[in-house]
């Protein structure tokens, strides 16, 4: 059974970094797309980036040069790391992979 674990979430100022991760089992991931999404209350959840198994990556164009997805296989975890975040990124980011989910964690930044 797969099974997604965010977690790295919090209050950070504008300016300021969070790290992310997503801890996966189940079964092994590194051939396999993996994807962060983020929802707002009452929005539709929104992609934010994908890590492609090949190696490639790719990016909602409102996080493109703030936003960093990585993945290490060995580990079977995606991470993202998000520099210069701003108070429009403020949203719950969820782990997607073969249509599976975690539960999210919420970002919030403010001052």
């Amino acid at each position: 059974q797969v099974q997604l674990v965010e977690s790295g979430g919090g209050l950070v100022q504008p300016g300021g970094s969070l790290r992310l991760s997503c801890a996966a089992s189940g079964r092994n991931f590194s051939a396999t797309n993996m994807a962060w999404y983020r929802r707002a209350p009452g929005k539709e959840r929104e992609f934010v980036a994908i890590s492609g198994y090949l190696g490639t990556t790719l990016y909602n164009q409102a996080v493109k040069g703030r936003f960093t997805i990585s993945k290490d296989n060995a580990k079977n975890t995606l991470y993202l790391q998000m520099n210069s975040l701003e108070p429009e990124d403020t949203d719950v980011y969820y782990c997607g992979v073969l249509g599976f989910w975690g539960k999210g964690t919420q970002v919030a930044v403010s001052s």
